[in-house]
């Protein structure tokens, strides 16, 4: 019955676009067909923006994260306005339906709404070595690799190129001058290979050291020798450090002896120059 009615009132107010004399019946009958092209395209749906692998993890993300912070689509909506950017609930509804798009303020809202970091929205939340995980623009990468990417540890591998390069081109563009000059340091390199491979065998720990006794055992071997890396790094800093002080007093008494040489020095012509006075 709506659909009759609209049609009707669009054969009312339709006018043809001819300057040809039509029969009144030519009129109606363009009208009508003008109408019932103007419903179809109406009801058609409109085609669905594509999204990437990111978007779709970014949609998933914010329902789980909402969800495990027992909060509403409602309670969030309030959380975002009081944050300075408001989002609807609604819209709050399409994002988690991956049927909006969610731009970069939204996104850094929402990871400060949610009380979580922006890589707990782009990422699914595993970071096994046997996982992987699509990164728009990237492709499949394992999963543990997408992570320390994201937290800003170590560069994505490139499928071709000098994985050093990258390596290099990573720090200087990606990393502020404090961490920057941290991680160029062996020290700070050591440090963060111990890091990663004491994460690595806790793990694996976690998982069962039943069902992975041979990778719990090489991942044990390698936090150990980053260990050892670090310690025998220590110690050298340790070392340079003690023959610079050695250094530092050496010099420093070269100084001293040098200072009362020249003073002795003047001393001595002072007197020579008053005795010839007298």
């Amino acid at each position: 019955m709506v659909f009759i009615l609209d049609t009707v009132m669009c054969i009312v107010t339709t006018m043809p676009q001819t300057k040809v004399p039509l029969s009144k019946r030519e009129r109606t009958a363009r009208r009508l067909t003008l109408c019932l092209m103007t419903e179809e395209k109406q009801r058609r749906p409109r085609p669905s923006v594509p999204y990437g692998p990111t978007a779709k993890t970014v949609a998933e993300g914010v329902q789980k994260m909402r969800k495990r912070r027992q909060l509403t689509i409602y309670e969030l909506s309030a959380l975002l306005k009081k944050a300075g950017r408001p989002i609807t609930p609604s819209a709050i509804a399409k994002i988690e339906r991956g049927e909006r798009r969610v731009d970069v303020d939204d996104l850094m809202a929402l990871t400060t709404a949610l009380g979580v970091s922006p890589a707990a929205l782009l990422l699914p939340l595993k970071d096994s070595p046997h996982q992987s995980i699509e990164i728009t623009g990237a492709g499949e990468v394992p999963a543990d690799v997408a992570w320390e990417w994201a937290s800003n540890e170590r560069s994505l591998p490139l499928s071709s190129g000098d994985a050093s390069e990258a390596e290099l081109g990573y720090q200087l563009h990606s990393l502020p001058p404090g961490r920057r000059y941290l991680r160029s340091r062996p020290v700070g390199r050591a440090v963060e290979a111990l890091r990663r491979d004491v994460d690595r065998v806790v793990e694996i720990s976690q998982r069962s050291q039943s069902r992975h006794p041979s990778e719990f055992a090489d991942r044990l071997a390698a936090a150990r020798l980053s260990l050892g890396r670090l310690e025998a790094e220590l110690a050298r800093m340790e070392a340079e450090r003690e023959e610079f002080d050695r250094s530092s007093r050496e010099e420093l008494e070269r100084l001293r002896q040098e200072a009362a040489r020249l003073v002795e020095e003047q001393s001595r012509g002072g007197g020579d120059d008053g005795a010839g006075v007298d």
